[in-house]
């Protein structure tokens, strides 16, 4: 055998290897999508069968209107964009100021940041519940979009920080000479560059905001009509009996937007993380 045939009948070897932990990866998400149009029935006695008999609509209908997720669907999509608006707003200003030599105090900002990722968000939420509730954002979407984007906003810092570095100042300089201010660089200069970082810190909190759970459970308490998605799926749990078609379908309708936006930027998140790896 030579050396090519040799590459190709390794490389197909790793492939047939591959392939069943593939089927066993995606396995739990093709069963969720065939229990969404089965019925009760034959979802409790059909076991681990991926293909439904019969067909239905009705989970999705139950879910859609019964379970009010087309309400939920459109809480969720204004707290995902406010919080990637106020997330993409402060960590790129913020990353700029910090990616900028001289600043007094730079290293201990920098240190402080990173100190805050490692404090669990369930030990800030009373804080941070009295502080939104101060403000009068208490009970609504754009209370619980700032709480959830204040702890998402160290790892976008820290992503802004590094590309912001990476740029020359001979840029800046030339910008000024221009006559351009320091926000105007900024916003004109400095931010269009910054487009695969955008990109990416855009899709990894839209993701974070959608499937959120906790904050968004805290602050529509006294308001169940602003529950987000991941809220209203627990409202097919009941006392004593769950709905497991119906969670199905919600579950798949969670999902739909999420994989569009993913495939719509994957090229600009692939392009930003591979920029933050290099800086």
């Amino acid at each position: 055998m030579t050396g090519r045939w040799r590459v190709v009948a390794r490389r197909n070897i790793w492939h047939l290897l591959l392939i069943p932990l593939c089927l066993v990866w995606v396995y739990p998400f093709v069963w969720m999508v065939s229990a969404a149009f089965k019925t009760p029935r034959e979802m409790l006695i059909g076991g681990l069968s991926l293909m439904p008999n019969d067909a239905t609509l009705e989970n999705f209908r139950r879910a859609w209107t019964t379970a009010k997720f087309g309400t939920y669907t459109a809480n969720t999509i204004t707290f995902s964009i406010a919080v990637v608006i106020l997330v993409l707003l402060v960590a790129s200003t913020a990353g700029y100021a910090l990616a900028r030599p001289g600043l007094p105090g730079k290293k201990i900002l920098v240190g402080i940041l990173i100190a805050t990722m490692f404090i669990p968000h369930g030990y800030t939420i009373i804080p941070t519940f009295v502080l939104v509730n101060g403000i009068g954002l208490g009970n609504g979407l754009l209370g619980a979009a700032l709480a959830q984007a204040g702890p998402a906003l160290v790892v976008p810092v820290l992503l802004f920080m590094g590309f912001f570095s990476g740029i020359p100042k001979e840029l800046e300089e030339a910008a000024r000479m221009d006559g351009a201010g320091y926000l105007r660089t900024y916003w004109r200069v400095m931010l269009p560059l910054a487009k695969p970082v955008l990109g990416t810190v855009a899709l990894m909190n839209f993701i974070g905001a959608w499937n959120a759970f906790f904050i968004p459970l805290v602050f529509t308490l006294g308001n169940p009509d602003l529950r987000t998605l991941g809220v209203g799926m627990y409202g097919f749990y009941g006392q004593d009996t769950t709905d497991w078609t119906g969670l199905a379908a919600a579950a798949c309708i969670s999902v739909i937007p999420v994989v569009v936006v993913f495939l719509f930027l994957q090229r600009t998140f692939v392009e930003g993380i591979a920029g933050a790896v290099k800086s």
